[in-house]
């Protein structure tokens, strides 16, 4: 995935078309296309291989079960053009292992969802999920936008992993906070595909990730 603007763009719409329509219309100011069930269930799985022709495509299923089933799940993401897959970390070391080695170490690991429910559960755990993804051989983590410190520290517990962080826009967070914290890329959703002018959002997005460290 390229490292340009740092914007990876979360496609949750549910129609093939307006996922395209955007795609088109951002493809020049985005890094990464991220996709959800809405619009994998939407659309269908080859939407994933339509994509990839465009953009880096992460495929964000959340892969949460047995070793066994998330191998499964990551082999048929992949083998459909994905980029990478997101997974969670507290099914345990085995079964983010097997993600890791069926993406080719293409997998980057929930620690801290940027809801304010993530305080609940996944915060308390966060640095621990962060180190087992640095043990398990992972690309990186996925950290709140919406609570820049816990990015900063995050970074402390996996070194030189990649930081994806979800928040901005919608949620709250702001791109250059999630940025100079630590962040490798931004991950925005309907603060882009929701604009009048989602070519034009992005755009003015990624002035804004230009200029910060």
């Amino acid at each position: 995935m390229e490292k340009n603007t740092r914007i990876i763009l979360a496609l949750d719409v549910t129609s093939r078309d307006d996922a395209m329509r955007v795609v088109r219309a951002v493809k020049d100011h985005v890094d990464g296309i991220k996709i959800n069930w809405p619009l994998i269930l939407a659309a269908g799985p080859d939407i994933i291989r339509e994509m990839s022709a465009v953009k880096d495509v992460i495929c964000d299923m959340k892969i949460a079960d047995i070793p066994n089933t998330n191998r499964l799940i990551v082999e048929q993401a992949m083998s459909l053009g994905a980029s990478a897959v997101i997974a969670h970390g507290f099914t345990g070391d085995d079964s983010v292992r097997a993600c890791v080695e069926a993406a080719k170490g293409q997998v980057f690991v929930v620690t801290e969802m940027s809801h304010p429910g993530g305080k609940q559960f996944t915060a308390p755990l966060a640095d621990k999920l962060a180190y087992l993804a640095k043990t398990a051989g992972a690309r990186g983590i996925v950290a709140p936008a919406t609570r820049p410190e816990r990015i900063a520290a995050l970074r402390k517990v996996i070194g030189d992993l990649e930081i994806i962080s979800p928040g901005v826009g919608a949620q709250g967070g702001k791109a250059s906070d999630a940025l100079n914290a630590g962040a490798d890329y931004i991950i925005v959703g309907r603060a882009i595909y929701e604009a009048a002018d989602p070519g034009k959002a992005a755009s003015e997005l990624a002035a804004e990730t230009k200029s910060c460290v």
